[in-house]
């Protein structure tokens, strides 16, 4: 081959990959290739400030970067081709622009992978280490040092370990030395050692072992519990879990051993397969799944509507109103399948983990072993093998919370966000992305047809339809023409007067409660707050005990008893924001008065009243305490829904999505006292709580009944919820966001300024609200600086901005000119959190 021909070839290598990092800067990072040149859309692993870090290949190129600086090379390539199509580098570079955040957090947060990296530190020895080392050695290890003597020996044990210059992982020093790893990060700030992070490659499978009967084998004399073995074997067709099997030798008291011996033998082999993945199931109980129901009339029209769009092609935006039971879940699934007969997937995205074990149920049903699941409250080795299945095309069907937007679906058809008003859809972390938002938008990137459904839809989504951005349609019917519940309020000002006593539940509620148990059928009473108590006050002084990490009042949890004490902690303070938990204080922290008052009702002591005025009941209580993980969920919906349960309480989780048809009564218990709170949503989102919880009565073939408790009776929020009235509702709170050109006449963006000196969170508000007041800044609005709604929150001081825009491209202009100069001025990217479109200001 001639000398021209190689340099030709060799230009054409590309020599630089730029690679996004999850760091909070927002750039890429230009290495060497070396050797292999990745694909874009691919994993690296790459050095980085000391660490090994996993980045995205975003561009792979011969432009030597500018700058006189050493130009690190790839140091591993994880990927053969892109984990990432292009649709998804896409959409996380729109993500990235929309939400102002670093393209190399947004990166990670598409990539439920980790479990395939493993992270980990390496040790090193430095000269300073050497020299303590020989010193040491010279003068019979007597160094001065506030450790004990056995802690020197093992000080010096490391050291010696170390002393030939190789690296050694935490574990193999654990082993060698009994060094534990407070020792050698003392170690490491006296500068004895170098500690490095590094990740590398692990096999994230999910393997379990299987028992197999071997065929044709001859069977030599067998013992009596060899001869259990073969025959628990041949019983269930040669093939057992090894674990299932030990399990069972273990009740007939046959020795684990045993198994052993017939592997040896080669009577029996063990084999590693694939473990079985464990969806839930939650959601048939002797009733009709979605997809085995017949159409209505109405129905019929929004499925026709919906696949008339996927069968024309192209994105098309869809806002399906429907009142609550008029069987959304049953057009999602005709859609669905629709999409897969058309030989495209379909993703349902739902707002909590909760509701995904019923969805789920049925999806499999429906659709069999297509059917994938993401969310997460997997284990990291489920999500890599779900996500995985998704992206070899396994799986046409995709059912998660907010992240699985990022699912990896091939021929994605149709995208349906299930309860799209639901504020869980919005990322609490960088990058702040709305599920919602995000799901139109990469439905416009693969032409596809998105689906938003609620019976209370957000005024944004509600506005874009009235613009002609969505397509609307209606299913204001219930399924079989079921009426909507009749809802009655009752005014707790009245119920004082009449009776001079604060109590939790109305004589009306009790009365209503009382008849409906008594009648077989079940109840279900919002109380939306947990614990025992939320405010524990001095009569004396007035001191509130707050949170020593926030402040924020701790919540009084009372010890519990029964089966949930042995999942709950006993009596005790608890911060809902960080966790923090003390015990309950004998006296007053501040004047020492024993006079302790505890103020407010939760869900706990909701529980303990109602076990009191009904003994017989069979009560539930579902909450954050008690539903800590899906199995739980599970287990509660299952008793509910075969009547075990007919009285539960809980907080705003049991109004989302739930159709348990025994249920006829729904209580609402302080459910507007949000109303107070000083956040421009407030009636939107007691108007959904109620619209939603009352959804929950009359689903079956029972007519419903809703009593709600407020203290705000003539509020327009409470009043349009209580005649089912959305339209009428919209019209009147679209006039109050018009004139304060809140959301959807305005956009918005929350700035917060965080550190843990206080010193620090000031002066830089201050900066920054000094430049904001210098900087002309085009039809953008800033209000504050201003301490934050909750101003000290996990030990870290919050000041926040409030940016009001005309239009998106003015308030990302303004954001990232404001983060230019906070980055001139030494403001660290960490400390600035911004939440473009933020759902909350707290």
């Amino acid at each position: 081959m001639s000398v021209r021909l190689w340099a030709i070839i060799l230009n054409t290598v590309s020599r630089y990959a730029d690679i996004a990092l999850p760091v909070p800067l927002d750039q890429t990072f230009t290495y060497e290739v070396n050797g292999v040149v990745p694909v874009v859309g691919a994993r690296v692993l790459v050095p980085f400030s000391g660490q090994r870090l996993m980045g995205v290949v975003m561009r792979v190129h011969n432009d030597a970067p500018e700058g006189d600086f050493e130009v690190k090379p790839i140091q591993q390539i994880l990927d053969d081709v892109a984990v990432l199509p292009d649709e998804l580098i896409e959409l996380a570079r729109w993500i990235a622009q929309y939400y102002v955040a670093p393209l190399g957090e947004v990166l990670r947060g598409m990539l439920p992978l980790s479990a395939e990296v493993k992270r980990q530190f390496l040790y090193r020895i430095t000269e300073t280490g050497r020299k303590v080392l020989y010193e040491g050695a010279a003068k019979g290890a007597s160094r001065r040092s506030k450790l004990s003597p056995e802690e020197q020996n093992r000080e010096y044990a490391v050291l010696n370990y170390l002393e030939s210059g190789e690296e050694a992982k935490l574990s193999a020093l654990r082993s060698a030395t009994s060094a534990n790893k407070a020792l050698l990060e003392g170690m490491v700030r006296k500068k004895w050692l170098v500690r490095e992070a590094v990740a590398e490659e692990r096999d994230a499978r999910r393997l379990e072992k299987v028992a197999v009967l071997v065929e044709d084998a001859r069977l030599p004399k067998l013992n009596a519990n060899q001869t259990a073995i073969l025959a628990e074997l041949a019983a269930v067709g040669g093939r057992m879990r090894v674990r299932d099997l030990k399990e069972t030798l273990g009740r007939a008291g046959v020795p684990e051993s045993t198994l052993g011996t017939l592997v040896k033998r080669e009577l029996v082999r063990v084999e590693e397969v694939a473990e079985a993945f464990h969806f839930g199931g939650v959601g048939s109980y002797g009733k009709k799944h979605a997809h085995e129901h017949a159409l209505n009339e109405t129905q019929m029209e929004a499925l026709g509507t919906i696949a008339a769009a996927m069968a024309k092609g192209g994105f098309a935006p869809h806002l399906l109103y429907g009142v609550t039971g008029s069987g959304k879940t049953a057009v999602y699934f005709a859609a669905m399948r629709r999409a897969l007969d058309a030989g495209r997937s379909a993703l349902l995205m739902v707002p909590e983990i909760g509701l995904t074990p019923a969805m789920t149920g049925q999806l499999v049903a429906a659709f069999g072993d297509e059917v994938a699941l993401l969310h997460s409250q997997l284990t990291p080795d489920e999500r890599a093998e779900q996500w995985h299945r998704i992206r070899r095309g396994e799986a046409r069907v995709v059912v998660g919370t907010r992240s699985a937007v990022f699912a990896p679906v091939r021929e994605l058809g149709l995208i349906i966000v299930d309860e799209e008003h639901d504020g869980s859809y919005k990322q609490e972390e960088t990058p702040r992305y709305h599920g919602r938002d995000v799901a139109v938008m990469r439905a416009k990137l693969k032409d596809a047809v998105v689906v938003l459904g609620s019976a209370t839809p957000s005024l944004e989504s509600w506005s874009n339809a009235e613009k002609g951005r969505y397509a609307r349609i209606e299913m204001r019917t219930r399924v079989a023409n079921r009426p909507l519940p009749a809802v009655e309020l009752v005014d707790m000002r009245d119920e004082f007067r009449e009776t001079g006593q604060e109590q939790i539940f109305s004589r009306r509620l009790i009365e209503e409660t009382e008849a409906t148990i008594a009648r077989g059928e079940q109840a279900i009473i919002l109380l939306n707050r947990r614990g025992y108590s939320f405010v524990v006050m001095c009569r004396s002084c007035g001191e509130k005990i707050e949170c020593e990490n926030c402040a924020i009042s701790m919540t009084y949890h009372k010890p519990v008893s029964g089966n949930d004490a042995i999942a709950q902690p006993g009596q005790r303070l608890e911060c809902h924001y960080c966790g923090f938990r003390r015990g309950v204080p004998k006296e007053c922290p501040k004047c020492q008065s024993e006079h302790l008052y505890f103020l407010g009702a939760g869900s706990q002591q909701g529980e303990e009243r109602l076990q009191e005025i009904f003994p017989q009941a069979r009560i539930g209580r579902m909450d954050r305490d008690t539903v800590r993980g899906r199995s739980d969920m599970e287990r509660m919906l299952a008793r509910l829904h075969a009547g075990e349960i007919n009285l539960l309480v809980g907080t705003q989780m049991i109004a989302k999505g739930h159709d348990i048809h025994g249920v006829t009564l729904v209580g609402v218990v302080g459910a507007d006292f949000a109303l107070g709170l000083p956040d421009f949503r407030a009636a939107e989102r007691v108007f959904q709580l109620l619209t939603q919880v009352s959804g929950r009565a009359g689903r079956g073939e029972l007519p419903g009944k809703v009593l709600v408790q407020t203290y705000h009776p003539d509020h327009y929020a409470v009043k349009f919820a209580a005649g089912h009235d959305y339209p009428g509702f919209v019209a009147k709170e679209m006039q109050y966001r018009r004139w304060m050109h809140y959301p959807p006449f305005g956009v918005l963006a929350n700035v917060v300024v965080q550190s843990e000196r206080l010193e620090e969170a000031t002066g830089w508000s201050a900066q920054l609200g000094r430049w904001f007041s210098s900087t002309r800044l085009e039809k953008v609005r800033v209000l504050g600086p201003a301490a934050a709604p909750i101003s000290r929150l996990k030990r870290i001081y919050r000041y926040h901005f409030v940016l009001k825009g005309e239009s998106r491209k003015a308030l990302s202009e303004a954001l990232r000119a404001m983060l230019r100069f906070a980055d001139a001025q030494g403001i660290v990217r960490r400390n600035l959190v911004v939440d473009v479109d933020a759902l909350h200001l707290m």
